[in-house]
């Protein structure tokens, strides 16, 4: 077994990064080099400004190279929930701002030439219990007579020509959702941003940030640059130098493990439907298959905001043992790699992007970053420059989590809430 993203160690690593100290003057500093930071790297060069991209590792080495691969379409809150606390209008406009996020993902693919296996497969959100399946048709039905009429109710007979397990009573199918190799888009959307003209320097986490005149100084171990802006992309990575941010996201682990290559005869028999899936549990599960035919699956598996090898682990064995009971059929087959990630969640799960101490930023996916993150760097940018474009979340408060200074202690808490809610429900 591989402790690396999957991800990571089936794509051609980034080459690009500019060699040499960290030096010079530039219109805009990107931090993070992920889907955010690239999105609006490309597009600030697109646009002709001088732009520097700092990140920490390397390349999509944070969540943009280490989720499930799924590009979900629409909001995965309630959407009931949503048309209450932001009116109809207001509802429909977010759930339709992660479509926005996957188009502009495949336009981008079709413009740079990037080859990362994108496809329209479509999303199952699956009922795990008897007792979830009337909330989760409410669901179904409010978005698709506000939101998103490219949509469909399967019941449990319908299933079996999707994916064949006991474990599902139900389901809503969102046929706009997608999925692509994230390692492949990630290292090809940093190659587009550099033959636009950006500067992407890996290994140069961001220590300081100063104001120098009218713009600022942004210092790294190898050396500093001056930048009338700077955007900040680095969501539940986001280092000590920006404590405003570190006390609004809550950093938590997301564990995924991938198996050996699945024969015909063993997707025919669990996910013929070859989609992207999660389930209904608050502490669920999401899987899909990989470009080669293996099977993704994931979950939080542990309330931990730690993610090395050792803790990777031991939540990769409570993800195999969840892949076991789902899919019996699959127990004995092999598992290749296993690694972790940070999500970086808010307190409501809804992102934020606007201006802050001067700081623009874009972050607090929640897990649902790689459909709407390209977007958000692109909408960032322009807003950047000054040109008009809305920004979905620029009317959310953001308040500090309560107690809260970067360090979750009290996920272990939370665990336990949300099991016993499982239990229960």
């Amino acid at each position: 077994m591989r402790y690396v993203p999957y991800w990571q160690d089936s794509a051609t690593p980034f080459a690009g990064a500019a060699p040499g100290p960290v030096a010079g003057d530039y219109d805009v500093a990107v931090i993070g080099a992920g889907f955010t930071g690239l999105g609006a790297a490309r597009r600030l060069a697109m646009e002709g400004r001088s732009v520097v991209v700092l990140e920490g590792a390397t390349v999509g080495a944070g969540a943009s190279g280490r989720n499930g691969g799924h590009l979900n379409n629409g909001i995965a809150h309630s959407y009931p929930a949503a048309m209450e606390r932001f009116g109809a209008q207001g509802a429909r406009a977010l759930y339709h701002a992660f479509d926005a996020g996957i188009d502009t993902i495949a336009r981008i693919i079709a413009e740079e030439g990037i080859a990362c296996g994108f496809r329209r497969s479509g999303k199952l959100k699956l009922a795990s219990k008897p007792g979830h399946v009337a909330g989760l048709r409410r669901n179904f039905e409010a978005v698709q007579r506000e939101a998103d009429p490219d949509t469909e109710w399967l019941d449990r007979p319908a299933l079996e020509a999707e994916v064949l397990s006991d474990a599902f009573h139900g389901g809503m199918l969102q046929r706009r959702s997608a999925m692509m190799h994230m390692g492949q888009f990630v290292s090809g959307l940093a190659e587009a941003a550099t033959r636009r003209g950006a500067v992407i320097h890996e290994g140069a986490a961001v220590t300081a940030l100063a104001r120098a005149g009218a713009g600022w100084r942004v210092q790294t171990a190898r050396g500093a640059v001056r930048a009338g802006q700077v955007l900040l992309a680095t969501g539940a990575y986001t280092g000590d130098a920006f404590p405003w941010f570190r006390r609004r996201i809550v950093p938590v682990g997301s564990f995924i493990i991938a198996t050996a290559p699945l024969t015909d005869a063993q997707i025919a028999g669990s996910v013929p439907g070859d989609r992207t899936y999660v389930n209904s549990m608050n502490i669920g599960n999401y899987f899909r298959l990989t470009p080669d035919r293996r099977l993704i699956w994931g979950g939080r598996a542990r309330f931990s905001a730690r993610s090395d090898q050792r803790s990777d682990a031991r939540s990769g064995a409570v993800l195999k043992a969840a892949l076991a009971e789902v899919f019996p059929q699959l127990a004995d087959v092999g598992i290749d790699y296993c690694w972790g990630g940070l999500v970086d969640m808010t307190a409501d799960r809804f992102p934020r992007a606007g201006q802050a101490e001067g700081v623009w930023f874009s972050m607090g996916y929640s897990g649902h970053g790689a459909q709407i993150a390209t977007h958000m760097g692109e909408i960032m940018a322009d807003r950047i420059m000054g040109h008009e474009r809305a920004n979905p979340w620029q009317d959310l408060p953001w308040q500090a989590v309560p107690l809260h200074s970067g360090k979750p202690w009290f996920l272990p808490l939370v665990g336990m809430y949300y099991n016993l809610k499982d239990k229960v429900s």
